[in-house]
C-alpha cells in the first residue's frame, strides 16, 4: 500500500467462488505526540491529517486557538505526528488525567470533565433552516463522490452554510472525520453559529458535544440517534435531525429552527 493511498485493491472470492477485485479503505495508525508527551494512537485513513490533528486538539480543549500551535510534523514512515505548542506549560497533563472512552467508531476519547461544562456551549436560536434547503443538503451528500461509494467502510462528515457544502471529510472513525472538520474551521477562520453539520454516523452524546464546542446549532445524520445524544442536544439547545434520507427525516430536538415550507 502506498503511503498516500486512501484506498487499495484486494482480490476476493464471492459466494459463487468467483474472483473479484474490490476497493477497500486504507487504515493506518498515527501516534500523536504533543510537547514530547505521547497522547494516543489514532486509526485513520491518512487523509486531511493536519486538519484531523488540529481538530482533535481543539475538540479535546488541549489548545484554545490555532495560534497556540507552533508546528505540526507528520511522518508516515514511522506513523507519528509531533505537535509543538507555544505554551509548553499548558494544562495538557491536567486534561489528559481524566479520560472518558466514548462510543465513537474505533472508540473515541474525551479529555476532562466535558459534560460538567455544557452550560458554556448554549447555542443561539437565530439560524433557521428551510425544509427545502434541508432536502437539498440530503441530496448533495447523496450525490457527492465519496470514498464510501468507492470502497465503503468509512464515515463521512460535511459542513454546510445553508444548502452549500463547504467541506466533506471521511475517515475510518466518525470522530476522526468530525475532528478533521473542526480543524478546517480553524484553518479557514469559520465560526459555527451560521453553519450546519452533517454526518453519516449515529448521533451520540460525543457527536453532540463536539458540535456544541464548534458552536454549530444544527446536527444532521442519515443514521439514528442515541438517548444521551438527544439529552445532550436538549441541554445545549441543538437542533438534532436523524434518519435523513430522500425526503424523510426526524427532528429529535430544536424544531423551532426549522421552517416547513413544503407542507402544501
Amino acid at each position: 500500500m502506498k503511503e498516500h493511498a486512501i484506498t487499495y485493491d484486494v482480490e476476493v472470492i464471492d459466494e459463487k467462488m468467483r474472483k473479484k477485485h474490490l476497493s477497500i479503505p486504507a487504515e493506518r495508525p498515527l501516534t500523536l505526540y504533543v510537547n514530547k508527551k505521547e497522547l494516543l494512537t489514532i486509526m485513520t485513513l491518512g487523509a486531511n491529517t493536519r486538519s484531523l490533528i488540529i481538530g482533535y486538539l481543539r475538540n479535546q480543549r488541549l489548545v484554545k486557538s490555532l495560534d497556540e500551535i507552533e508546528s505540526i510534523q507528520i511522518d508516515w514512515e514511522v506513523n507519528a505526528a509531533v505537535v509543538k505548542t507555544k505554551n509548553t506549560n499548558s494544562n495538557i497533563d491536567t486534561l489528559t488525567g481524566k479520560v472518558t472512552l466514548t462510543s465513537g467508531c474505533g472508540q473515541g476519547t474525551m479529555f476532562g470533565d466535558v459534560t460538567a461544562e455544557l452550560e458554556k456551549f448554549q447555542l443561539g436560536v437565530d439560524l433557521k433552516l428551510k425544509q427545502s434547503d434541508l432536502l437539498e443538503i440530503i441530496d448533495e451528500v447523496r450525490m457527492y463522490s465519496s470514498i464510501y461509494k468507492q470502497a465503503g467502510s468509512v464515515h463521512g462528515c460535511a459542513l454546510f452554510k445553508q444548502s452549500k457544502m463547504l467541506f466533506y471529510c471521511e475517515d475510518v472513525g466518525r470522530h476522526n472525520a468530525v475532528d478533521a472538520i473542526a480543524g478546517k474551521m480553524w484553518e479557514f477562520g469559520l465560526e459555527g453559529k451560521d453553519l450546519l453539520f452533517y454526518t453519516t454516523g449515529r448521533l451520540t452524546s460525543e457527536m453532540v458535544i463536539k458540535g456544541a464546542q464548534m458552536h454549530i446549532p444544527f446536527l444532521l445524520s442519515r443514521s439514528g440517534v442515541t438517548q444521551m445524544g438527544v439529552e445532550m442536544a436538549r441541554n445545549v439547545n441543538m437542533t438534532l435531525l436523524g434518519r435523513c434520507s430522500g425526503k424523510h427525516f426526524y427532528v429529535f430536538n430544536g424544531v423551532e429552527r426549522l421552517i416547513f415550507d413544503l407542507l402544501d
